[in-house]
């Protein structure tokens, strides 16, 4: 995967309130993966979302 790819994931989940320590444990497809999750709920429903998937320690399909 590029590496723009993976910066602009971390960077969206960074934005919609993930810890940066949390993020940094994860590899490049996962930060893919939680983003383009992400990116699939409403707006207003993004952080909670994050919140909700970085608990349960997966990306929803």
């Amino acid at each position: 995967m590029d590496d723009s790819v993976a910066r602009d994931a971390k960077r969206l989940l960074l934005r919609y309130g993930a810890p940066i320590a949390v993020v940094d444990r994860l590899s490049d497809d996962e930060r893919i993966s939680f983003a383009r999750t992400i990116l699939r709920a409403t707006p207003g429903d993004r952080p909670g979302k994050l919140k909700e998937m970085l608990r349960e320690g997966r990306a929803a399909q």
